[in-house]
C-alpha cells in the first residue's frame, strides 16, 4: 500500500466511522477498487490503526464529557458518571467476548469480499430508515439497554454493518432520546478500540514493518483530521433525523457493492 492509498483510505474512514455508512465496509470496498492485496491480517491491522485514530478524535470532539466522566469516577461516588461508566461496560461485553473468541474468524471477512459487504450495507440501510422513522422521546440509555446496544456493536464489527449506525439505530428503537443515543454510541467504542490496541501491543500480534510505517502514519493523520470534522457533523444529523439520506446512501452503495462483485 502506497502513502496516496494510505492518505485516501485514511479520510474514508474519519468520515465514514462517525457518519452511519460503515467504515469498515466502505474500507473494504475502498481496498479494492484501489487494489490492496493486502492478506486479511495486515488488511485487519491497518483497519485496527485507522480505528485508533478516530476513537482519539472522539476523544477531541467530547473532551468535556470525558473529563467529567473521569472528574466523577474518581471522586469514588455513585453518581452519574460512575453510572455512565458501569453501562460503557456493560456494552463492551458482547464484542469483547466476540473479539477474544472469534477474532481469527472476524479476520476471514477483512478479505476483500465486497459482495458480503453489499449485502450487509443493505441491512444498515433497512436499520437506519426504521430508526429515523422512530418518535422522538427523552429516555436516557439503562443497563438492559446498554447490553443490548452492545450486541448490535458486536454484529456491527462486520464489514459493512455500520457501527454507528446500528448502535444509534439500537438506541433510538429502544426508546433513546437521538442526542442521548449518538452521544453513548461515539463513546462506547472508545475503550473498546484503546483496549483492542493495547492487547495486541502486548501480545505482539501489531508488528509494523518497516515498510509499511509511513503508509500507517499517514492513513492514521488523515482518518483523525477527517473523524474530527465528520464526529461534530453526525451528531447535528442524527439530532435533525436525517438518517434516511444515509439508509438511501447505503442501499445504492450496497446495491453497487454487489454488482460490482459479479461484474468487475
Amino acid at each position: 500500500m502506497d502513502t496516496l492509498d494510505a492518505i485516501i483510505l485514511g479520510i474514508i474512514q474519519g468520515l465514514t466511522e462517525f457518519l452511519p455508512v460503515s467504515s469498515s465496509g466502505h474500507l473494504e470496498l475502498g481496498k479494492a477498487i484501489l487494489g490492496d492485496n493486502s492478506i486479511p491480517e495486515e488488511s485487519l491491522l491497518f483497519t485496527v490503526v485507522l480505528h485508533f485514530a478516530t476513537a482519539l478524535s472522539t476523544i477531541v470532539v467530547f473532551r468535556k464529557d470525558v473529563w467529567e466522566i473521569l472528574v466523577g469516577l474518581f471522586k469514588f461516588r455513585w453518581n452519574e458518571e460512575t453510572q455512565f461508566s458501569l453501562k460503557i461496560i456493560v456494552s463492551m461485553l458482547p464484542a469483547t467476548f466476540v473479539g477474544l473468541f472469534f477474532e481469527e474468524k472476524l479476520e476471514a471477512f477483512f478479505g476483500g469480499d465486497i459482495q458480503f459487504v453489499g449485502f450487509m450495507l443493505l441491512i444498515t440501510a433497512v436499520l437506519l430508515y426504521f430508526a429515523d422513522k422512530a418518535k422522538d422521546t427523552d429516555k436516557k440509555v439503562n443497563y438492559p439497554k446498554a447490553f443490548i446496544v452492545g450486541i448490535s456493536q458486536a454484529i456491527a464489527m462486520l464489514p459493512g454493518i455500520s457501527r454507528s449506525g446500528a448502535t444509534i439505530a439500537t438506541s433510538v428503537l429502544l426508546g433513546v432520546d437521538k442526542t442521548k443515543a449518538a452521544r453513548f454510541s461515539f463513546l462506547m467504542v472508545v475503550p473498546l478500540i484503546l483496549g483492542k490496541m493495547a492487547k495486541d501491543v502486548m501480545s505482539g500480534e501489531l508488528n509494523f514493518q518497516s515498510e509499511n510505517v509511513m503508509a500507517m502514519s499517514t492513513g492514521f493523520v488523515a482518518a483523525f483530521i477527517a473523524g474530527l470534522a465528520a464526529c461534530t457533523w453526525m451528531i447535528q444529523l442524527v439530532r435533525n433525523s436525517k438518517l434516511t439520506y444515509f439508509a438511501i446512501y447505503c442501499l445504492i452503495v450496497g446495491l453497487l457493492a454487489i454488482g460490482y462483485s459479479f461484474w468487475g
